[in-house]
């Protein structure tokens, strides 16, 4: 009988996976046990084998591809089985799913339908996103006030964005009847802002169920529609028609304040930009003369040449904007959601230290004269790190939602970056190794973390974290907690510079260290007794053979 194979869950954090090859085509026989595919999770590329024995009749995710964890993986069975109804079983799930959300929309008509019916020539204005990652808007100020008359193209209100405070012209024309909001209020995008229409219209019911929500979709819709169909008939309008302009108009010609700045709606500045058109040159229609929409929309070249004799000079920037958009892989999501959990979540605050590095630049290079080893500074800072941590297990502990564990071993994770991002292998029980075993499994880790071939055990576990960017030259830097930890260290790179010792200004050598600490779980005073540990082991490091 066919067995469907879903998208496993291969660690505790994988919400998806991508199948990074396939070891089987359809057709293949597969025996228990056997490598169906590797599959790239957020932390490692894992070969995922088959717990059945048969034929391979369908793969469900190609190479490179991405689908959720319980996705159809593949299906195994008998050779020449009929799968069609497996395969119309997956279907009509996702028809359920169709169906559901058929029925949310049929709710949300429902809902709208009861809504209040809109009088003809009102509009409801809501918050504008004037901005691509704008959630909400602040009134900085209005313009317009409750009872006056409102033309296209005038400014309602001076609206402060997650940006800037930026100017919003009104798209119609009637009567201010409605403030959503006063003055220094604010709201979500698509929020109740203002209510414009013909002068004397009872609009408090509307805004009443606007702000209920029961009319939201209604309403929004409704000013939206109309916006639409009065633009397309100006559109019409301004094709059929010669443009006209007044005496009164004239007269307002381009209005300039004093020190040259021409009033323009943001819209009429922005259409301008697109066209390549001089402001300057444009007769305003708007309130006080202010270039509006439509004065740029029906303005033409040859009334711009009638206009000013004068060349006009134009920059014209040099250059074109160019990128790549790389897919976030399964990796850099997990990181993005962890890091940020963390940061967001534990109260990190950072203790700075200065050790000395003379006596460990003498200790490395006479411990590498033996024959066959070669050790480096990350592995005698682990080392330290491992024996300061059993000293200090309130350093060494980790916090839960409604405990704190207090660990008697020790794991220490070293981060090592790889092409995607980073991975944190342990390096367990570290204070019981000597050296040299350190130096061999982190030189085993970091190579195999290269390739994504780690293993889940060996990057769970830690208890304390150390990130070194020494080797690239950063003399000091701050990291971010490796949640459920409560500490993490950031090693910097070895400084020859000048130092005082006994009293004497002489050639030394120091290294900064930050340590990130979860205050939750280490106050002040116990991290600062942990570093003055690690600053005798490092200082000495003769100590940490005793």
């Amino acid at each position: 009988m066919a067995e469907i194979i879903n998208m496993p869950r291969l660690s505790d954090t994988m919400e998806e996976g991508t199948v990074a090859s396939w070891l089987k085509k359809v057709g293949d026989k597969v025996e228990e046990g056997d490598i169906l595919a590797e599959i790239e999770t957020d932390k490692a590329t894992m070969e995922f084998e088959s717990f059945n024995e048969g034929v391979l009749l369908h793969i469900g995710i190609q190479e490179g591809e991405s689908a959720k964890v319980d996705s159809l993986l593949a299906i195994i069975g008998e050779e020449g089985e009929d799968i069609s109804g497996l395969l119309n079983g997956s279907a009509s799930e996702e028809k359920d799913d169709h169906v559901v959300q058929s029925a949310v929309e049929e709710s949300q008509d429902d809902k709208s339908s009861e809504s209040v019916d809109i009088p003809e020539g009102v509009i409801v204005v809501t918050m504008p996103r004037l901005s691509d990652t704008m959630e909400e808007g602040t009134v900085a100020t209005w313009l317009k006030k409750v009872g006056e008359e409102v033309e296209e193209g005038d400014i309602l209100a001076e609206i402060e964005t997650d940006k800037a405070t930026m100017e919003f012209e009104s798209f119609q024309s009637g009567t201010l009847l409605y403030v959503g909001l006063n003055e220094g209020e604010s709201a979500k995008v698509d929020a109740l802002l203002a209510i414009i229409g013909p002068a004397g219209t009872d609009v408090s019911n509307i805004a009443k169920n606007f702000k209920a929500g029961n009319s939201n979709n209604t309403v929004s819709s409704s000013a939206v529609e109309m916006s639409q169909h009065k633009e397309e008939k100006k559109v019409e309008e301004s094709q059929s028609k010669p443009t006209v302009m007044s005496s009164a108009v004239e007269a307002s010609h381009s209005m300039t304040s004093s020190n040259g700045r021409i009033f323009a709606s943001p819209l009429a500045k922005k259409i301008a930009a697109e066209k390549g058109i001089d402001l300057g040159q444009v007769q305003g229609s708007g309130e006080n003369g202010r270039v509006v929409k439509k004065d740029v929309e029906n303005f033409t070249p040859s009334a711009q040449a009638s206009q000013s004799s004068a060349p006009v000079a134009k920059f014209v920037p040099a250059g074109t904007e160019d990128f790549d958009e790389v897919t976030n892989s399964n990796m850099r999501k997990a990181i993005a959601k962890n890091l940020s959990k963390s940061k967001f979540t534990a109260p990190h605050y950072y203790l700075n230290v200065e050790f000395d590095m003379d006596n460990a630049i003498a200790f490395r290079k006479q411990y590498n004269s033996l024959p066959d080893t070669k050790i480096s500074f990350n592995d005698m800072i682990v080392k330290a790190c491992a024996l300061a941590l059993r000293q200090h297990p309130q350093v060494n502990s980790q916090w839960f939602d409604d405990k704190m564990r207090l660990n008697n071993h020790v794991h220490i994770g070293v981060a090592v970056a790889v092409p995607d991002g980073l991975v944190v292998p342990v390096v367990r029980f570290a204070n019981e190794q000597s050296l040299p075993q350190i130096g061999a499994a982190v030189k085993d880790y970091a190579g195999r973390a290269r390739n994504k071939k780690l293993t889940l055990d060996e990057m769970e576990g830690s208890t304390f974290t150390i990130s070194n960017l020494g080797m690239f030259g950063i003399e000091s830097f701050t990291s971010i907690i490796n949640q459920p930890n409560s500490a993490i260290l950031s090693v910097g790179a070895i400084i020859q510079k000048p130092v005082v010792k006994e009293g004497q200004v002489v050639a030394g050598n120091t290294m900064k260290l930050t340590m990130a600490c979860d205050h939750r779980t280490v106050d002040g005073a116990t991290g600062a007794q942990f570093l003055q540990t690690l600053k005798g082991y490092i200082e000495n490091p003769v100590t940490m053979l005793v």
